[in-house]
């Protein structure tokens, strides 16, 4: 997740990196030519638990159902060392209590999918990851902060723009496509959950965020647990006990179909141009924005052998469910007319950067770069293949740390 809560929000070889690397700083170079983090301590498990004994009232708590996904404005590394910094709670993730299921059996299969759905999305492929991110869910149904049901709980607010709880129900991801393996493996997973297994790792945990995000309301929590790249959290006092997780499931489930449908629609309402629709930057960086930027008149127009209106750096929106070949065939046209030319594109509009030099958040969250075609070097395509599986062109983004 990726994000407050309630919410609230994806590795190769060296060369590929390397040669990412220095894509990523060419074209600044080329257009340069242009123009209180809580460490509970021993003596305060008195006061913790004599503060379990009254719930504080819910509007006062951070992360609450009204707010919507915020990711830290941090650079990558400052991030995750500012979490890496702040102790784990001395009282510990707590005990899960197993989820008793109550309903039919539309209710069971719709949880089960809306469950798997999430595990897939927020933690990928792996066993405890999954886990860990259901185990949330699951007590975040049975917390009075939070929806009463497990569709409910995963697609909790994103029916409203830019308001989604975890973020992969309201950046896009919704039109990713997971093998059936995949899906047969996380619905395994869910289903035990949902027959009453629990993930010890992070107990009672409500909130969770990748560690190369700081959130605002991180340090207002109590750090309990790190599975995967993923840290884990529990409100403090009674609000994050046991005992607070005490709301009865009844069933329920309302259709995912409908709110992935509905989170969609929100999705594709928002203002800024994907390039597979619009075939449009979100901003772009030329010559002549340079000279504009720097007070100087547009320069004339190219000349044979010299930059054409194509050349430059354009900052895209893609998809995860853009077709690859059909994104490499949107970046050519962007980049006609010859002259270096490079397309870089993100999934979140928030991610798109103001300027280059790409920040490491930046290049971080990077889903697609495209490298045109010129006299200093052939065509370059990269993926992030963790969002684009198997894409039947170019390579695979390397992770960058």
């Amino acid at each position: 997740m990726d994000g407050p809560a309630p919410a609230p929000r994806e590795e190769r070889a060296l060369t590929p990196l390397l040669a990412l690397a220095g894509l990523v700083l060419l074209p600044f170079l080329l257009l340069a030519l242009f123009g209180g983090t809580p460490v509970p301590a021993n003596d305060q498990r008195a006061s913790d638990a004599r503060a379990e004994t009254a719930p504080m009232p819910v509007p006062d708590l951070p992360a609450t159902g009204d707010d919507t996904v915020v990711l830290s404005d941090l650079p990558v590394g400052v991030a995750q060392a500012r979490n890496a910094g702040v102790a784990f709670a001395a009282m510990g993730p707590g005990s899960a209590s197993p989820f008793t299921f109550r309903g039919s059996a539309a209710d069971r299969a719709r949880a089960r999918d809306c469950l798997a759905l999430a595990g897939m999305a927020e933690a990928g492929g792996g066993d405890g990851d999954q886990r860990a991110v259901m185990q949330v869910i699951l007590n975040r149904v049975r917390h009075p902060a939070f929806a009463g049901t497990v569709c409910g709980v995963v697609f909790e607010g994103s029916q409203r723009p830019t308001g989604c709880q975890f973020s992969f129900t309201c950046d896009g991801s919704l039109a990713r496509r997971y093998s059936d393996a995949a899906w047969n493996a996380a619905r395994a997973r869910a289903e035990d959950m949902l027959g009453g297994a629990t993930h010890a790792p992070v107990g009672n945990a409500t909130h969770f965020h990748a560690d190369y995000v700081y959130p605002w309301w991180s340090d207002r929590l109590d750090k309990v647990a790190k599975v995967g790249p993923h840290i884990f959290f529990r409100w403090r006092g009674f609000w994050g006990s046991r005992q607070a997780l005490s709301a009865r499931y009844a069933g329920g489930e309302p259709d995912p179909l409908r709110l992935r449908d509905t989170a969609l629609v929100i999705a594709a309402a928002n203002p800024l141009p994907g390039l597979l629709g619009s075939g449009e930057a979100v901003r772009s960086i030329t010559r002549d924005s340079v000279a504009r930027a720097a007070g100087e008149p547009p320069r004339a127009a190219a000349s044979p052998g010299q930059p054409g209106p194509g050349a430059g750096v354009h900052f895209v929106l893609v998809s995860p469910g853009d077709s690859p070949g059909a994104l490499v065939d949107r970046a050519r046209s962007l980049c006609a007319g010859g002259g270096y030319c490079r397309v870089q594109g993100w999934s979140d509009p928030a991610q798109v950067p103001a300027s280059l030099p790409l920040s490491d958040a930046a290049r971080r969250s990077l889903r697609f770069s495209f490298a045109a075609a010129n006299a200093n070097g052939g065509e370059a395509v990269f993926f992030d293949c963790r969002l684009f599986s198997a894409p039947d062109i170019g390579t695979c983004l390397p992770a960058i740390p």
